[in-house]
């Protein structure tokens, strides 16, 4: 495929064409996570000052969001990170999951953490987020420990 079909960019949320995208990540998440365990954001709550929102396109078509959440003047959470199925194995989650590392270290972050699920389904991604640097952690923010989550971090201040 020609890269230069494979576009990332600083979107709203509540585009049109997104519609999809926020309904295939709803389905996923309450796939096999109980209800109480969801920590996604609904997606107008995605539009927010200390949420940057980014959509990746292959060919103008959206197939992969991901958002940063400010938490603190230095650290960051990812949320929402998506890909369709259908546009995965292409390395569209890694592109994107660089692509919120270096808007991260843009605006200063010196951390970047995330939650994700225990469960099966999210195995693929905490692999990709192992192989980026990132380690597990104690829950952060505002979250608290469960069962059903993995805490994930990763220092941004040391060099590259």
């Amino acid at each position: 495929m020609d890269g230069d079909a494979v576009v990332i960019g600083r979107e709203s949320p509540l585009g049109q064409d997104l519609a999809l995208l926020f309904q295939r990540h709803t389905a996923d998440m309450h796939a096999d996570t109980p209800p109480e365990s969801i920590h996604m954001l609904p997606r107008a709550d995605l539009e927010s000052p200390d949420i940057a929102f980014f959509v990746l396109r292959e060919a103008g078509v959206p197939v992969g969001m991901g958002a940063l959440k400010r938490i603190s003047p230095d650290h960051a959470e990812i949320k929402s990170m998506h890909v369709l199925a259908e546009a995965r194995g292409r390395g569209h989650s890694r592109r994107m999951l660089d692509a919120l590392i270096a808007h991260a270290r843009a605006e200063g972050m010196s951390r970047l953490s995330l939650e994700t699920g225990v469960q099966p389904t999210f195995i693929a991604a905490r692999g990709l987020y192992a192989r980026a640097g990132f380690a597990d952690c104690a829950a952060f923010g505002d979250y608290r420990p469960d069962p059903n989550s993995v805490f994930m971090t990763i220092d941004l201040s040391g060099s590259d």
